[in-house]
């Protein structure tokens, strides 16, 4: 899933309202497995609720102000995303199973690691999501390498210095966690039973990943490319609606270039693969006319 580019470039303050309005109103509609789409009437409901101003979103007249109606447009925009393309798009544990044996068989698992997952007993079996992002990076990678496990910080650096590291050690860095020229992160909870807080840990370190990318971007002009993978259909959508939400508004705020909820890894990365092999041999171009 790809950012609306409609709503790339709102200010923070659009953000700060985004998020405190769907905190009070409430992220989903109770009973129906909707993402809610809050009214004017709710967004100016919520807020004064607060003790806060509403007058920047509702007009004297009872009308969306400028600031009011791209709100609005984007929550219809958020719930719309999540209802109809997100949802069916999630995978159960056997769909995963079936996908992932699907694709072992056609492009096989050559020399990328195959990890398994950390159940035990009967669902004990690879780590569906996460084994298939590397097998199609393999295959479309065109030889470069890739750590499919970075073992050590992200770094990059300025002839031959560290110029930036981030505070924690993503998933996966192509092609390696020095100076990569993207990253990404993969949670796939297909056999969790509740929300719990260590998934809802999982968006918030992608969020820091992100928050780290956008200094860097904006202070350096170098531009890491960040993903986020996840799937299992009855954690997030029946259990975590509420997050995914948060997921669709770190998209659009900027931290991640793109998110592959289930299936859309198998139909996106591949072309993603290939614009990251695009990057790598121009900056390997770019390297050696320098040094010539």
């Amino acid at each position: 899933m790809k950012p609306n580019r409609r709503f790339l470039n709102q200010p923070k303050h659009f953000w700060a309202n985004v998020r405190l309005v769907s905190e009070q109103t409430g992220y989903t509609v109770r009973g129906t497995g909707q993402v809610r789409v809050p009214t004017l009437s709710e967004v100016g409901g919520a807020l004064r609720a607060l003790g806060l101003d509403a007058r920047h979103v509702v007009g004297p007249d009872d009308e969306p102000t400028a600031l009011g109606r791209i709100l609005l447009h984007y929550f219809i925009y958020r719930a719309q995303a999540l209802n109809e393309y997100v949802k069916p798009r999630l995978m159960s544990a056997e769909q995963a199973r079936r996908q992932f044996q699907k694709l072992l068989k056609i492009l096989g698992e050559s020399d990328c690691p195959i990890p398994m997952n950390k159940q035990k007993g009967e669902k004990r079996a690879p780590a569906y999501l996460t084994a298939m992002v590397n097998i199609l990076i393999r295959a479309h990678a065109e030889g470069l390498p890739c750590d499919y496990d970075p073992r050590r910080l992200t770094t990059v650096t300025a002839d031959g210095v560290p110029l930036r590291t981030l505070a924690r050690r993503v998933d996966g860095a192509f092609p390696g966690a020095v100076n990569p020229v993207a990253v990404w992160e993969i949670k796939e909870y297909y056999y969790t039973t509740t929300f719990g807080s260590r998934v809802a840990d999982g968006i918030y370190e992608s969020l820091l990943d992100g928050m780290e990318l956008e200094e860097l971007r904006e202070h350096e002009g170098i531009d890491v490319k960040h993903y986020l993978m996840v799937d299992g259909r009855y954690t997030w959508w029946e259990c975590g609606r509420s997050y995914l939400c948060r997921i669709v508004d770190m998209l659009h705020m900027g931290y991640v270039d793109e998110v592959l909820f289930g299936r859309e890894v198998i139909t996106e990365l591949p072309d993603i693969v290939r614009g990251w092999v695009r990057l790598a041999r121009g900056r390997e171009l770019r390297s050696a006319s320098s040094a010539g």
